[in-house]
């Protein structure tokens, strides 16, 4: 028989009755690291507070705590479990056998309910068999959905809880890569700068978006029927991030400035062709043709194949990295002849942009971005961007890039505006960039 929980200042109506309202809970502790709270309301306008309610809270690691209120305490009316009014006997009953029902859960005994963390361990495998982004999906769960989340019953996922640690992911400081098993390092977080509270708003909405990709497979399989987490709606408003690309003449000095030779061509094969780093470093020399001027990108983020077409520059760029080598081959390679991999680009191209005198230096997805911004401004449809880059849609094309496509309705402000010569004698002149 489980041990009996005693608490003088909630046990009775009458000794809640005494208590001074308030937002805060009183607590007592049930299990280590399981509470049952009783918050007792305040009165308003000399009017007598109503009923309070039982709320439970559970520590689940790194600093953070589930809490949620269960029930209504029987201070004005008889117990009913039917509807929800418990003494505290009963409230404290219910708090263990939650705990229990988590505990079941997370161990992933048969027949027990199925956590957080179970029903994104099953959503990331299906991504590992079928997609290409398993690796960011598998950072962002593990990293900010299993400390907080992982172990609460997902059928009790309720809004509120989702909402709250929205929140706080969102006001958290951005992480540093930190060495296994080290304490996890953190970046200055300034919350009154606009720009760096629009990053991590994004960055919390990318999370979300993830593991609710899984939450909506575990309904889609059947595993799961709560859907009240569905009404959390993203920041709005945080996505208009401003896309740096780069002017014809920076690319020609970046260019110029790679070294060695193997990097300058990964370079320019990005410049050339708009592919991601990871397209680039999968190429085979049997996926160019030269006859179609064609890069044949076969895994991609999206796990849909599609061809990059490429300019009489790409084809002759990509013509002599093939020349005379077979066609299994990877087509860019380092100085000792491997492929490249994960990171290997980063500091090449810090060390480029130093000596090209590009600042502040710019990251390798930066070079896709300016293939589609120069594409966009020289006259190319968003359509035909979109899918030399592999969007699915043109929505990413138009958020990013449809500013500088030239447009109709410009062209006609331009001409037709009205003029009121306030500007016709100016005492400042534009220095033009050399």
């Amino acid at each position: 028989m489980a041990r009996r929980i005693r608490s003088v200042d909630l046990e009775t109506r009458t000794a809640r009755s005494q208590l001074r309202g308030r937002g805060k809970p009183y607590w007592c502790s049930v299990e280590k690291g399981v509470h049952l709270g009783y918050r007792r309301p305040r009165g308003r306008r000399g009017r007598p507070a109503g009923a309070g309610a039982w709320v439970i809270r559970q520590y689940l690691g790194s600093g953070a705590y589930l809490t949620e209120t269960i029930a209504v305490a029987d201070d004005f009316s008889d117990a009913d479990t039917a509807v929800g009014i418990l003494t505290f006997w009963q409230a404290v009953d219910l708090v263990r056998a939650r705990m229990v029902k988590r505990a079941r859960g997370a161990a992933g005994v048969p027949g027990t309910p199925v956590t957080v963390r179970a029903i994104c361990e099953a959503y990331l495998e299906y991504m590992e068999s079928h997609k290409k982004t398993a690796a960011d999906s598998r950072y962002r769960l593990e990293a900010f959905v299993y400390p907080n989340l992982g172990d609460i019953d997902a059928e009790t996922l309720t809004a509120e809880v989702v909402r709250k640690w929205l929140a706080h992911l969102a006001a958290s400081a951005p992480r540093v890569r930190t060495k296994a098993n080290a304490k996890q390092q953190y970046r200055a977080h300034d919350a009154s700068n606009d720009e760096s509270v629009r990053k991590r708003k994004t960055s919390a909405n990318r999370t979300w978006g993830t593991l609710r990709a899984a939450l909506n497979f575990a309904v889609a399989d059947g595993k799961l029927s709560n859907v009240g987490w569905q009404r959390v709606k993203p920041f709005k408003g945080v996505s208009s991030a401003r896309v740096r690309f780069l002017s014809v003449d920076q690319c020609q000095r970046l260019m110029n400035a790679c070294e060695p030779p193997e990097f300058r061509a990964l370079t320019e094969a990005a410049l050339q062709s708009g592919c991601r780093f990871g397209e680039l470093c999968r190429l085979r020399c049997g996926d160019f043709d030269a006859d179609g001027g064609t890069l044949a990108i076969r895994q991609t983020k999206s796990g849909k194949p599609r061809f990059a077409n490429l300019t009489e520059e790409g084809i002759a760029l990509f013509s002599r990295l093939a020349a005379g080598r077979g066609s299994d081959e990877f087509m860019l390679r380092k100085t000792d002849g491997s492929a490249w991999g994960k990171g290997q680009q980063n500091r090449p191209l810090a060390d480029a942009c130093k000596r090209a005198g590009i600042v502040p230096p710019i990251n390798f997805h930066a070079l896709r971005h300016t293939y589609a911004s120069l594409s966009v401004m020289a006259g190319a449809p968003l359509l035909v961007v979109a899918r030399a880059l592999g969007h699915a849609t043109t929505r990413m094309t138009e958020m990013h890039y449809a500013h500088l496509s030239p447009s109709f309705e410009a062209s006609e402000i331009r001409r037709a505006a009205p003029r009121f010569g306030i500007a016709s004698n100016p005492v400042v002149t534009q220095l033009r960039k050399r």
